[in-house]
């Protein structure tokens, strides 16, 4: 969609909003790469100048990575993704660990006491993806549907803050993820969560809380997800 505007700042703004709507929206998932700038000046409707003030501003602000030679690409989902991944990449895997079972037991606890069906049809769609990711042998693979079930499982608890800041950790959390589970899903490492998705669906909230707090901790001792 072509946009205007007589200051050129203002319209910078404008394109910065674009493309982080973009972004946000998983239009352009992390770890892909945007469309070129020629490309962008084409959709928008804009100077190349223009759009080049853009990204660099996306690029400081941790939401992408320019890459000489190779393109820009997405390496957070907001600003504050962009920071706590900075902040927190080095950090301890126990004490992110601690995090996760902090924030999915609670979340976890809630799903269970408000999930609706909407949200029940949501975890088994996916929790089907991820036992089908897992048969493929593809981490990569594995480690995205994983992801995107604990979020889910999260955002059943419809605790809006709660669901922001977690999606805004999911960088984080899918980088460690994915250093763990390394390159081969071995059969023994496989981790249930059909209990998980069960006690929600029951309403059972003190099992939901207790298996969503338990896997972190497994995942250290060499488990998936």
């Amino acid at each position: 969609m072509p946009l205007s505007s007589p200051r050129r700042s203002a319209l910078a703004d404008q394109v910065i909003a674009e493309l982080r709507k973009q972004i946000a929206s998983g239009e352009w998932p992390v770890g892909s790469r945007i469309p070129t700038e020629p490309e962008l000046v084409e959709q928008l409707g804009v100077a190349r100048n223009t759009v080049r003030e853009a990204v660099r501003a996306l690029a400081h602000n941790g939401l992408l990575d320019i890459r000489q030679g190779s393109g820009t690409y997405v390496i957070a989902t907001s600003e504050l993704a962009g920071v706590m991944h900075r902040r927190f990449a080095d950090a301890d895997p126990r004490h992110i660990a601690e995090l996760r079972s902090t924030l999915e037991s609670s979340a976890a606890r809630l799903a269970a006491q408000r999930r609706t069906e909407k949200d029940l049809k949501q975890l088994d769609s996916l929790l089907a993806r991820r036992e089908a990711a897992w048969a493929t042998g593809d981490a990569e693979r594995f480690v995205a549907a994983d992801t995107t079930l604990h979020l889910a499982v999260v955002a059943a608890s419809h605790n809006e803050v709660l669901t922001g800041l977690y999606a805004d950790l999911g960088d984080l959390l899918r980088d460690w993820l994915r250093g763990d589970v390394g390159q081969d899903l071995r059969p023994e490492a496989h981790m249930d969560h059909s209990r998980l998705v069960e006690a929600i669906r029951r309403g059972d909230a003190d099992t939901a809380a207790t298996e969503a707090a338990g896997y972190p901790f497994m995942c250290l001792r060499g488990a998936g997800g």
